[in-house]
């Protein structure tokens, strides 16, 4: 799934809750359900209003915005896999010592060192954040560039193009729409990521393909669909398992 610019534009408040509130409806900023206000939601025998109904989709779907944003890529998150783990066991109100021990490391001593590392991170992203907020006041030619899809399994120079290059790679490729088969399979890293997200906007979010399903619908977009399918692993669009028996779309 592509993280909207819903997400990226919201309140550092509105991602803390995980959701933005409109005129009409809430809608989840990790997976983009709305829920409708004026409206009882049932959820194991309990009615819930809209918000907090909202609230409990957050938790029953993905756990916690906290585990949401700690799952997104280090390109994304600007943490090492080492410092994602200490902020999971620190959220799970876990002790120094029990750090120290859990991860076999150092002494309590080295786990407050990380704590101090990690606040310093912090006054580090909020000087950034200030900066930036100021910049697009004044950077009137700065472009929209590419979001990135949250299954991304790296993300890197290939998403460093604008809307309007995508827009015209997608007129290249897709010279009948975006429904139908695709002239030629592109040579380049950022036209492929492209035309791949297209391919993958139009699998069935929650459906279980079996191999010779996908690969007729693959086939339906171009000729070599093992190639299509290939690039759909490769470029985290879709999961599948082990004996190749089994695809689906990434969330």
């Amino acid at each position: 799934m592509e993280i909207s610019s819903m997400f990226w534009e919201a309140t550092l408040e509105e991602l803390k809750q995980g959701y933005i509130e409109n005129k009409d409806s809430y809608t989840c900023l990790l997976c983009e359900k709305k829920i409708e206000k004026g409206i009882i939601y049932p959820y194991e025998n309990r009615l819930y209003e809209a918000e907090r109904f909202m609230r409990v989709h957050i938790e029953s779907t993905h756990s916690s915005v906290f585990d949401y944003l700690i799952g997104m890529d280090k390109k994304l998150t600007g943490l090492t896999d080492h410092q994602k783990r200490l902020l999971q066991l620190f959220y799970q109100g876990k002790n120094d010592k029990d750090i120290q021990n859990e991860l076999e490391i150092g002494s309590t001593s080295t786990i407050r060192q990380h704590r101090f590392a990690l606040k310093e991170k912090e006054r580090q992203a909020k000087t950034f954040l200030a900066m930036m907020e100021l910049l697009k006041e004044k950077d009137e030619f700065a472009p929209a560039f590419l979001p990135v899809h949250k299954t991304a399994t790296m993300v890197d120079d290939r998403y460093n193009i604008t809307e309007d290059e995508q827009e015209k790679i997608i007129k290249k490729y897709f010279p009948q729409g975006t429904r139908k088969p695709i002239s030629k399979f592109p040579p380049k890293e950022k036209q492929r990521l492209i035309v791949l997200r297209e391919i993958a906007g139009a699998l069935e979010a929650e459906h279980i393909y079996k191999e010779k399903e996908l690969n007729q619908t693959l086939k339906y977009f171009y000729e070599d669909y093992a190639l299509i399918r290939r690039y759909l692993i490769e470029y985290g669009f879709i999961n599948r398992k082990s004996d190749g028996s089994q695809y689906w779309v990434k969330k």
